[in-house]
């Protein structure tokens, strides 16, 4: 173990050290049960929203899980330039959802994946323009992006507490909103607990139980399994479900790679922290700038085999501060897990079969924690009354157009993609203030 390693005192095995296999894969598997459920989330999201069937969709969680598996090695392995080289965790992205659904709804699969492939250099280029780039996409802009894409979501949950499709005869039944508030309920309950190793997985178990509890009010039907499961392998296949682009679509992502590369650089900041790395100097400059154009490629590659934006897991710093485990090794454990979970087809379709409200009382918490996050970066800047204008005029007109959509109605299409998230809208919208109100400093 390095000496910087040996001085942060908490870590039994450091960056690049092997631990004993025994101790890797229990590591791994800790790692396993907190980004689980976080993976796959992502992709049901969309495909409930764009009504996919579930053979589709069961493909897209599978999808999800192998890209997280190859982006998670690239990340700890560190390939020349690309990767952080620390036990970094990638999985997909929460915080493309809703630009993601508006696009399906405009264009379909093919236009979802052609924009992510499209948009995936604008992070790229942030690995090495990031300093310059601050300037703009300050702390507060980050933070009021962060807060538009918690409070946005959270839409999306409580229409999954409900049963998915608010439509349906049964949505909103007592049926749904118990299994919705049992799984809510217990991962509070689970994450409320001293025992750091069910804290962890409290999300996981909390959509365990959901599951078993609605197989028992017989909300699921196996039988389903058969008609869809005749493939016992997937071969991923680049743009196997097609790729189509268009520039309204592109823009509609950019911003929020922008984003996903202010976050990334935080989280490689405080996993080299937790792992006793240095977090100054140009051994930490190229860390970040590996880290983040890591988070680009791995994206654009989540694009080619017809998946969606990944970016680091910021919860796997809290494991590794935990069992003071930060070997990259166990990184590779986690990936290759990961890649074979993705390849079998069943794993993808037994969660596709889970009902919407156990996915919803799980996400529901999740949700509001990321909104929570961006009350935090804002609140830990200087409020004064040019910073209360930005954040006033990007919150009423990003959750505007959430809250009423048809506001953009009479519109071109193109107009309608870009600007119908409330991410896309209000972090324009705090990007253009922050910009116009220092110029007048």
């Amino acid at each position: 173990m390095e000496k910087n390693e040996k001085q942060s005192g908490s870590l039994i095995y450091g960056v690049n050290e092997r631990p004993a296999l025994r101790d890797t894969l229990f590591a791994a598997i800790q790692h396993l049960l907190a980004i689980f459920i976080a993976i796959i989330t992502p992709p049901l999201i969309i495909a409930k929203a764009l009504h996919l069937d579930l053979a589709l969709t069961g493909f897209l969680v599978s999808m999800a899980l192998f890209v997280s598996g190859i982006a998670t090695f690239i990340q700890c392995r560190k390939i020349g330039p690309v990767g952080c080289g620390l036990l970094c965790v990638q999985g997909t992205s929460f915080s493309f959802i809703g630009p993601i659904i508006a696009i399906g709804n405009a264009g379909g699969l093919p236009l979802i994946f052609g924009a992510c492939i499209a948009g995936a250099p604008v992070e790229m280029m942030m690995s090495y323009s990031f300093k310059y780039l601050r300037r703009i996409i300050t702390p507060l802009v980050s933070g009021i992006v962060v807060m538009l894409i918690g409070l946005s979501l959270i839409k999306a949950g409580i229409v999954a507490c409900g049963g998915g499709n608010t439509d349906a005869p049964d949505f909103a039944s007592p049926r749904n909103l118990l299994v919705a508030g049992v799984v809510l309920l217990s991962v509070i309950l689970l994450n409320s607990t001293r025992n750091k190793y069910i804290r962890m997985s409290s999300i996981f178990t909390g959509v365990v139980i959901g599951y078993i509890l609605s197989l028992a009010l017989g909300m699921v039907d196996f039988g389903n399994i058969a008609a869809h499961s005749s493939t016992a392998f997937y071969v991923p296949a680049p743009f196997k479900l097609g790729v189509d682009f268009n520039v309204s679509s592109i823009i509609a992502v950019a911003l929020v790679y922008l984003v996903t590369a202010i976050e990334a650089t935080g989280d490689v900041t405080a996993n080299s922290m937790i792992s006793g790395r240095p977090v100054e100097g140009e051994e930490y400059v190229k860390r970040v700038s590996g880290g983040v154009l890591a988070d680009g490629i791995n994206s654009l590659l989540a694009g080619v085999f017809s998946s969606f934006p990944n970016s680091i897991f910021a919860q796997n710093n809290g494991i590794i501060q935990l069992t003071g485990v930060a070997s990259r090794y166990v990184g590779y454990f986690i990936a290759v897990m990961l890649i074979l979970l993705g390849l079998f087809p069943i794993v993808g379709i037994v969660f596709s079969l889970m009902p919407s409200a156990v996915l919803g009382g799980a996400t529901l918490l999740m949700f509001g924690t990321v909104a929570a996050a961006g009350v935090r970066i804002v609140a830990s800047q200087k409020l004064d009354h040019r910073s209360m204008l930005v954040i006033a005029a990007s919150l009423s007109l990003g959750i505007g157009v959430e809250l009423m959509p048809d506001i953009l109605r009479q519109l071109p299409l193109s107009v309608q993609t870009i600007f119908s998230s409330g991410i896309t809208t209000g972090g324009l919208t705090a990007i253009i203030c922050n910009v116009l109100i220092n110029l007048k400093k």
